[in-house]
């Protein structure tokens, strides 16, 4: 059965001499995985449609609803190969490309992920700032993966009255100036990270503008989300580590 489907590719693995397998996140099926024959050859009709944070249609067939589907022939939309040419963004997006196709198991579809994902390309390509819209789709990843922080009471004691000035990434989120001294492992957090963190839970990146955010706060915002998704989703992640090693010369 043949089946149409618009989607970016998330991960292209070589396979044999001269295949690439596909892990593509979908607009209509979530993610899919999809057999590219001949497609690492320089002169193949799926060369372009198989190189990472590629936007296209594809056309696939699939003997059965459980089995990989193959690539039957497409039509290229994005390239997107500013992302490839630029070896900070290629990291960033790399970084995104893996957490979408680590947490998301095949045939799972997630609501508005792949229009996200999409618009986050589209603004760095644009000049955005590349470390704030990784934080939103972490935010959105963590959503996903069932692991949202709390930032509206305190993860202690559950109060919503009492001044929110900590972050405790093994406890789940915000935590109150009373209970602060019984947290030695939080991390202070100003009113303007915490309103930064609440708006990335629910912003929509085909709207994002040119946000400005200081240095102080960019390094409070790593370091909570990091040590966050650490805590609770236990994965060792190679393009961040690679991300990180980019993050110590100046490009």
């Amino acid at each position: 059965m043949l089946t149409r489907v618009e989607g970016i590719v998330i991960r292209a693995t070589d396979y044999g001499e001269g295949n690439r397998i596909l892990n593509v996140l979908t607009k209509q099926s979530g993610k899919l995985s999809m057999m590219a024959r001949g497609a690492k050859k320089v002169k193949s009709r799926f060369s372009a449609l198989s190189q990472l944070f590629t936007h296209a249609e594809f056309i696939i067939f699939r003997s059965s609803s459980q089995a990989m589907g193959t690539l039957n022939s497409g039509e290229l939309i994005d390239s997107h190969h500013k992302l490839r040419e630029d070896l900070v963004l290629t990291a960033y997006a790399a970084y995104m490309t893996e957490m979408v196709n680590r947490l998301i198991d095949d045939g799972d579809v997630v609501p508005g992920l792949f229009d996200q994902l999409l618009a986050a390309f589209q603004a760095m390509v644009e000049g955005k700032d590349a470390a704030i819209i990784t934080h939103v789709i972490e935010m959105n990843m963590l959503t996903v993966a069932g692991f949202m922080p709390e930032l509206h009471a305190c993860v202690r004691c559950g109060s919503e009255a009492n001044e929110l000035i900590s972050l405790s990434a093994e406890h789940g989120g915000t935590v109150c100036r009373l209970c602060a001294v019984k947290d030695m492992q939080a991390m202070d957090a100003s009113p303007a990270v915490l309103k930064l963190l609440r708006a990335f839970q629910h912003i929509d990146l085909r709207r994002l503008g040119h946000v400005q955010v200081s240095e102080a706060n960019q390094d409070s915002l790593r370091r909570f989300i990091r040590a966050y998704m650490d805590a609770h989703l236990h994965v060792r992640w190679k393009s961040r580590d690679f991300l990180d090693q980019l993050s110590k010369y100046d490009f």
